[in-house]
């Protein structure tokens, strides 16, 4: 049977724990093959979100679909073909990684057990699957819970901050383990509050603000909307850097609380002022991106406090709410 073009419908999905407004009126809606990030702060309501998919929780209000069905039509073979993790995955920490994967393989029987060597493989952990999980860092342990999930064979893939705890080495392997996933046609959603990393690895993103979609949509459609990014800058004359910056069109400099000037520029900007810099005398010291454009307007949506110095929300381009 041919996979349907929408795997993951969300539709006016509304969840309340007491007074709280966990979820409010939250549409998501993810195709087949791509790898969909559910981004926002701690507290926006993602694993919430995941919890419900999982059928964990209920929706007060609103439906959910996976693979075109709601949880009534599909009955007990609603979650066929779904596996991943909500918050961080629990092993046996006196067994090995590959037998605590041989135990979950043999609670979902099938060919799950054949399946071990390559899921080690993938997910970057072969060397390490005869160590003992409880000499496992936090991110071998989520590549670990990834390695899991991979035996069921899932056709959808949720997974709640995978690269939690993980060095930009753990990170790459995810980024390579997840496309390679997505290129056989898994879809794959997972979250985290991290812009940085989900601009790594994701072609789409649903934005979660206290409950609330501020932005879904292609990550490229979302960088056409993105403010300047900003960079940190310092100079024999900072003073004087920021106040050249005031004659600069398209760039805006101010202190940084730890020294040195944040300015907010797009790339070609930036290289004017630089060389301006030069010609008045002011020489650059050092020169690093800061945040990126995707990061800036993922504070921007959300109100997340921005690194010390930078300039207050109100000062930067504003973008529309994409629902």
């Amino acid at each position: 049977m041919a996979e349907p073009r929408v795997i993951v419908e969300a539709r006016g999905v509304t969840k309340w724990f007491g007074a709280t407004t966990a979820l409010d009126a939250v549409d998501c809606v993810v195709g087949p093959g791509v790898v969909h990030g559910l981004l926002g702060p701690n507290g926006a309501g993602k694993t919430t979100l995941l919890s419900a998919l999982f059928g964990l929780i209920l929706p007060d209000e609103g439906t959910l679909r996976l693979f075109g069905r709601s949880r009534g039509e599909a009955g007990p073979s609603w979650l066929d073909g779904v596996a991943g993790f909500v918050e961080t995955p629990r092993f046996y920490p006196y067994l090995t990684g590959r037998r605590n994967l041989a135990v979950l393989a043999g609670l979902d029987g099938g060919d799950a057990a054949e399946l071990i060597d390559e899921a080690l493989e993938r997910t970057g952990l072969a060397g390490a699957g005869r160590r003992k999980v409880r000499g496992y860092s936090l991110g071998m342990r989520q590549r670990l819970g990834l390695a899991a999930a991979m035996l069921r064979r899932p056709r959808l893939l949720i997974l709640d901050e995978p690269a939690n705890g993980m060095d930009p080495a753990g990170i790459r392997d995810l980024r390579t383990a997840l496309r390679r996933l997505a290129r056989d046609g898994v879809t794959v959603i997972l979250s985290s509050h991290d812009m940085a990393q989900v601009e790594e690895i994701c072609d789409s993103v649903t934005v979660l603000s206290r409950g609330q979609v501020a932005f879904a949509g292609r990550l490229d459609v979302m960088r056409t909307d993105a403010p300047d990014a900003v960079w940190r800058l310092r100079t024999s004359d900072d003073a004087a850097a920021a106040e050249l910056s005031r004659s600069c069109a398209g760039v805006k400099a101010a202190s940084h609380d730890d020294g040195g000037l944040v300015v907010h520029a797009a790339q070609d900007r930036l290289d004017d002022y630089v060389l301006r810099l030069g010609r008045d005398g002011v020489a650059v010291r050092g020169l690093e991106l800061d945040t990126t454009p995707l990061e800036a307007l993922f504070f921007q949506l959300t109100g997340e406090p921005r690194p010390g110095g930078q300039l207050p929300v109100s000062q930067l381009p504003r973008t529309k709410e994409v629902r």
